[in-house]
Formats: structure tokens, sequence, C-alpha cells
């Protein structure tokens, strides 16, 4: 039974706030360096000054503005505990409006083992060294984690969307043709409300599983050093953007593979090779490999983009028998786990460690920069991937397992400077 709680939270003044799309940024792992100077030049107030300084000591430098916008007003931190609804409105790849839903709230920290918060990808030690350092020299939860929960009544879906159409939003910032609109919520009958369903709830982790666990870190090392130490300290929560499942805005988009620097990398010595496990097609372009990933049911498919070439390929067995090792059933219908052990690793000799590192492998996030990457000699090959479905992060979650890096991508980002955390105690 997870427990969330209303926070005071730390938002921009008034006056800054009606010009929020120049102080929004998407996550400190969603910024490339050409992004983080565009917003670096868009305002001095920008979050990315806090979410990812570009001074020498990042870290330093994120703590000591944060200090002096809170002393010069720019930030203001709320007087009495809040959730915050936010509602991100964009248009699908189909031209459909949606908006997703959901709210900030503080949720509590748990060990994974206890099974109230759940994974569903592995993390590694440089991101979350990272965000520790961040983490100490703050005191803050700059940018959230996003996570879901499963409530078919959507009761609280149902009450945050009845408070919005009845009040102004705080913030109403578009970035990069989202829309993102944040309310604050004091009313102690609501927050009672939302506390209770979600307290019989899971939450799986969407995003932010780097975060989350730094946050365990974190508390970890707060409460070892704090002989007072009670458990309601700030510090044993987390600042959680919470969206239901059944939440008809949600989306996510998959992920998809350029591979680079194979030695004597031989495209039909390559395509030989997979005919041995999969059955082939050349297709006419990128339509025609659309219409294959979208029909290929619960078949193994990818889409595979080689310089004048576009493939369609379908696993021929099972994929308990074209794995190396056993996997549980929750991962074997996985396209991407299939990808990843079978194509990459076992055809193509990228091994576990390369694939962490990036060393022959780049992620990329729409179809279109697949044929570009491969059309201009950035990638060898590029692979396109259906996106996973929610009902498989959480089985995957539910199971102890854990997808490859960069499974899914839950479209659009939560926002960074919404609303920021304290891990102090409250004034």
């Amino acid at each position: 039974m997870p427990e969330i709680a209303p926070f005071k939270g730390i938002v921009y003044g008034s006056d800054l706030a009606r010009d929020a799309a120049r102080l929004v940024c998407p996550p400190y792992d969603a910024i490339p360096s050409a992004m983080q100077q565009e917003l670096y030049e868009s305002s001095d107030c920008n979050a990315v000054r806090l979410e990812l300084p570009a001074e020498a000591d990042p870290y330093a430098a994120a703590a000591s503005r944060l200090r002096e916008w809170l002393a010069s007003g720019i930030l203001a931190q709320d007087s009495e505990p809040a959730l915050y609804p936010c509602f991100q409105t964009f248009e699908d790849e189909h031209g459909v409006t949606r908006t997703r839903k959901g709210l900030f709230a503080a949720l509590r920290l748990y060990d994974f083992a206890e099974g109230e918060v759940l994974p569903h990808e592995r993390t590694l030690s440089g991101p979350k060294a990272d965000r520790l350092k961040m983490f100490r020299e703050t005191g803050a939860n700059i940018s959230s984690i996003f996570g879901l929960y499963a409530d078919p009544s959507r009761q609280v879906d149902e009450a945050i969307s009845e408070f919005a159409e009845k009040n102004e939003p705080l913030i109403d910032a578009t970035f990069q043709g989202v829309r993102n609109r944040l309310w604050r919520v004091t009313d102690p009958a609501l927050i009672s409300a939302a506390q209770s369903v979600l307290a019989g709830l899971t939450v799986y982790i969407a995003d932010g599983h780097h975060r989350y666990e730094t946050g365990l870190a974190y508390r970890n090392e707060r409460a070892a050093s704090n002989p007072g130490h009670t458990g309601r300290e700030p510090y044993n929560y987390i600042m959680t953007y919470l969206s239901n499942i059944y939440d008809e805005g949600l989306l996510i988009l998959p992920i998809h593979r350029l591979v680079h620097s194979i030695e004597s990398f031989d495209p039909e010595c390559f395509i030989k090779r997979l005919d041995r496990h999969f059955t082939v097609w050349e297709l006419p372009g990128r339509s025609a490999l659309d219409e294959f990933l979208a029909t290929g049911g619960a078949a193994t498919v990818f889409g595979m983009v080689l310089p004048g070439m576009v493939l369609g390929i379908s696993l021929d067995l099972k994929p308990s028998e074209a794995l190396s090792s056993p996997v549980p059933e929750a991962l074997q219908s996985l396209d991407v786990v299939v990808l990843h052990d079978l194509v990459l690793n076992q055809i193509l000799g990228i091994s576990a460690e390369a694939m962490a590192s990036q060393s022959n492998l780049a992620y990329v996030n729409r179809t279109a920069d697949v044929f570009e990457a491969v059309a201009s000699g950035k990638a060898q090959l590029g692979i396109v991937l259906r996106p996973v479905q929610v009902e498989q992060v959480i089985s995957v979650s539910v199971s102890g397992e854990a997808m490859p890096q960069k499974s899914t991508w839950f479209y659009p980002k939560v926002m960074t400077g919404m609303v920021f955390h304290s891990l102090e105690k409250a004034s």
C-alpha cells in the first residue's frame, strides 16, 4: 500500500509563471547539448539551470542558484502542503489531440523487494552517481519520477478533472508542441480521497528509474546520519508524477536502435545470418515497413534499414528457442529482448557492456531519424521497433525482471520546472 503525501511545492513566482514556456525543460537525460544551450538562452531563470547546469561544477551551481532564486523570489515555497495535478495536451502521430492527466505527489520511498513500487528497466551506475551528487548538493528533487497505477474506476482522474475545469492553472506552458498545465490542490477532502484510492495500488515506474534508486540511496544516507530519524522527514519521499494506466492520454512510443562502428560489417552476410532464424521480406519503403510492423500481431517482428534496402523480419522460432539463455515468460513476448540477445549479441557480436556504453549502439525516437542516419552513413544498420504495451510493462514489473535499457518512451516527457520538491524540513 504505497503512501503518497501532499508537499509544500517550490514554484515560480506568479510574475514569471505568466511566461512559463520559457522556464520549463525536459528531464536531464532528455536534454542534448544543443538543447541545453537553447534553454539557457531562452531565460536566465529556465529550470535547465537547476536540472542540468552548464558550469564546470554543475552540482554546486545548481545548489547556489536554488538558494539565490528562493531568496530573490524567483522561486517560492508554498505555505501549505498540496497535490499538484498536471495535464499534458499533445497531438499523437495520427494528428489526434490527446491529454494525459496525472498529479505530482510526494511518494514514500520503498525498496523494490517490498513490492509497493516496482521497476521495469535496468539502471547504470553513472547516472545514479550523477543524480546522487545533485541530491546532496541541492537537497531537492529538481525533476520528478513518473509512476503508473492501475485504477479502472478512475476515481482520482475524475476528481482532478473536475477540479481543473473549475480552476485556472498556476502554470500553462507550451513546449515543443505539448501544452503543460499545473494546478495546486490543498482541499483536505480531495487529498484524502486521492490518498485512499492510491494506497491500495502498486506504483510501476514508467520513467526515472535512476532518480528513484538515487532517492533510495539518498534516504539511506540521510537516515544513517540522523540520530533523530523518524521516517517522516521529506527525504523519505520522492516527487512523483502519477498517472493511471487507464488514462486515455497515456502513450508509449518505441525507441529505435542505430548500429554503428562494427568492424567489417557486411550487409549481405548479415542478411544471410538473419535468414537462419527469421523470415525476411524486402519492403518497398517506409510506408510498407509501418504496415508490416502494425500487422505483426503476436509474432516477434522488427524493421531493418540498410543502405538502399528496407527489410521486415519475423522470428520463425519461439523466443524461448532462439534466446541464448532462459528468460521468464514476461520477457519472451518483448521484441526488444529477442533483438538484444539474438540479433545484437549473437549475430552482430555486440556485448551487453558495449550496448550499455553505446560504443556500437545509439538510440533515436523517430523512424525518420533511423532512415536519415543510415542514408548519411552515421549508422551501418537501423532497427525499427514497435512500442511496448503498458500491459507488458506491468507484467515485467510484477515478474521482478527488467527490460533492456531504453525499451520504453512514455510520451510526452514530464517537464522539469512545473514544481520542485524540497528534501529538507519544510518551513
